[in-house]
């Protein structure tokens, strides 16, 4: 018969081999866990031991050499746990009195007939199974004292009355409240009269009693006093045991000191009416969150705008109410943002009756009762965005419509230069170069905004000697003497680099020398021209201002608008072959 348990292991040792074979496959046929090897003696039967693992030995009295007590004694010398069998055909009450003095496990007459063989398998497999049982419990209950010995807190046994009176404690009893395991357990001080704040006694025991009711189990915070006269706040779990009429008589348990969490809520909602009175005066939403995302306060204006409760806003995430941004990615923003200053990103929020509404975030982090905490503006950008869409609308018109009459009387000017030679022409060749350079301009100006597409590392040197080339520049030349990888987007950096050429070109003359140099957090474009003059260096990067008579005066304009998106700056002074130098700082080295 099978049991589907695990194997059995007998080692039977006798001095009749045929004997010992037989009950060997008596054995394994009365139970098919059982796998038996045999020895003929005491020796064979110790070597025996030292090659393979046993569940049980069953083994003889009376044999060559050594008996089975000697051998009792050598097994147990070293396993005092192994089941032993003493299986002999030699029966004395001296016999039995010495096997069980040794530690035998069971003690068996060989006797007439099969039947002994099923008693026998009987005894060996409950012999078995009360080892395994015990070993079992033996390593529960080492695994379950680990665990309380590793608990941050205390387990109980009481009774269920006011004072709760403790039978058992066991963990970190004497660190929670002060009194020692003895103390609480031989009842010198009760739970519930002298541990318990005065002030929460009655309530704590309604609570608990209530909740038993209920479905038998209980949570519950409150105060105890230790021993030092410490207030401290716990929080306990249990469930009652050994009822009686429904009533447990008994309560087992968990309790934990949560005095430092009670103290970190204070201090959250003492942030959310502090920073909830600061950030109240903004005109913009504004938002304090914890560095995981929970929004701790929000303002008037975000209540307003969202269409939210500040309730029904402090339960959610921004990404619930940001399209732009999915969690992973706010968790994102979060651990990069920089601790010395603002990081600024545009993205949409929606509110509450579906209106999107394209927002610049602004968020720093800032310091708070020894925590960190995030303060996120979000400025409307409704109108700019509207702005932006209309000027690439005038773009648009810019481009088709002055761009087509433009080539048209371009086309119409060559065909007059073939019938005759005047100066007249030359003037109008001139305008309408002129005028293609306003649109371009024109054209660039209503694109740059203040927005850059995907950064990215670029080799600033390569780009310098590409924009060289894009650039009319006559006899200029141009030395470069960069070495460096930066962040940024490289369509946009380089409309900076190629206006910059054009500016010195236009202002310098054809000969014009231009070099391109390194400085640590950035570049400079130099020229040997004639400069510019100390009073008009402020006025360089307004729209439409331009001392050569070609200019434009929006390439300046373009240059400082596509730092300003990076997030650079632009600077203008003497360079030192007394024409002008511009600087621009700010850059992000990529190997940084």
């Amino acid at each position: 018969m099978g049991h589907g348990h695990d194997p059995i292991r007998v080692l039977h040792v006798d001095g009749d081999p045929e004997f010992s074979e037989a009950v060997g496959r008596f054995l394994e046929r009365e139970d098919d866990r059982f796998d038996v090897t045999t020895a003929p003696d005491v020796s064979e039967g110790l070597a025996s031991l030292a090659e393979r693992d046993v569940d049980c030995i069953v083994s003889d009295y009376d044999m060559p050499g050594r008996d089975g007590l000697e051998f009792l004694e050598a097994v147990r010398s070293d396993d005092p746990d192994l089941p032993f069998i003493l299986y002999t055909g030699k029966g004395s009450e001296a016999v039995a009195s010495d096997a069980i003095s040794a530690g035998v496990t069971d003690y068996l007459q060989k006797e007439r007939g099969t039947d002994q063989y099923a008693i026998l398998a009987n005894r060996i497999a409950n012999a078995v199974e009360a080892r395994r049982y015990q070993r079992l419990f033996t390593e529960r209950t080492r695994r379950l004292e680990t665990l309380i010995d590793n608990l941050p807190g205390m387990v109980y046994r009481c009774r269920n009355v006011p004072d709760w009176p403790m039978e058992t404690v066991e963990g970190e009893v004497e660190s929670l409240s002060g009194y020692t395991a003895r103390e609480l357990e031989r009842n010198e001080v009760k739970w519930g009269e002298s541990v318990v704040h005065p002030a929460d006694q009655a309530e704590t025991w309604e609570t608990i009693q209530d909740s038993l009711s209920a479905d038998g189990t209980f949570e519950v915070t409150y105060r105890i006093v230790t021993a030092d006269r410490t207030t401290k706040w716990v929080w306990e779990r249990g469930r009652g045991i050994d009822e009686a009429d429904g009533d447990p008589e008994t309560l087992e348990g968990f309790i934990t000191d949560v005095t430092e969490q009670k103290r970190r809520e204070r201090e959250l909602r003492r942030a959310r009416e502090e920073y909830g009175a600061l950030i109240n005066g903004m005109n913009d939403t504004a938002w304090v969150l914890d560095i995981d995302g929970t929004i701790l306060a929000v303002n008037d204006a975000a209540v307003e705008t969202m269409g939210y409760s500040r309730e029904e806003l402090r339960s959610m995430r921004p990404h619930d109410f940001d399209i732009g941004l999915d969690e992973a990615e706010l968790s994102e923003l979060i651990e990069t943002m920089p601790t010395d200053g603002i990081q600024v990103f545009e993205t949409v929020h929606e509110t509450k009756d579906g209106e999107r509404i394209p927002v610049e975030i602004s968020s720093s982090l800032i310091p708070y009762h020894g925590d960190t905490v995030v303060l996120s503006i979000a400025r409307d950008i409704s109108d700019r965005k509207e702005r932006e869409e209309q000027l690439e609308r005038f773009a648009s018109i810019v481009s088709h419509d002055l761009r087509n009459p433009l080539n048209v009387a371009q086309g119409h000017l060559e065909s007059a230069r073939e019938e005759r030679d005047s100066e007249h022409l030359e003037h109008v060749a001139r305008a309408h170069e002129r005028m293609a350079a306003l649109v371009d301009d024109l054209l660039a100006l209503s694109r740059a905004g203040a927005r850059i597409g995907d950064v990215e590392s670029v080799d600033l040197g390569a780009t310098v000697d590409h924009c060289w080339q894009n650039v009319a520049t006559a006899n200029a030349t141009v030395r470069t003497d960069i070495d460096r990888t930066v962040r940024a987007d490289p369509t946009r950096l380089a409309q900076l680099l190629e206006n910059l050429f054009r500016n010195a070109v236009e202002h310098g003359g054809d000969e014009v020398s231009i070099t391109v140099g390194e400085r640590p957090d950035g570049f400079y474009v130099a020229d040997d021209g004639r400069g510019i003059a100390e009073q008009e260096r402020e006025e360089v990067f307004r729209d439409g201002y331009s001392t050569a008579a070609e200019g434009t005066g929006f390439g300046l304009s373009i240059v400082e608008q596509v730092a300003d998106a990076h997030g650079w700056s632009v600077t203008v002074s003497d360079s030192e072959h007394g024409g002008a130098r511009f600087d621009v700082v700010g850059l992000e080295s990529a190997d940084d």
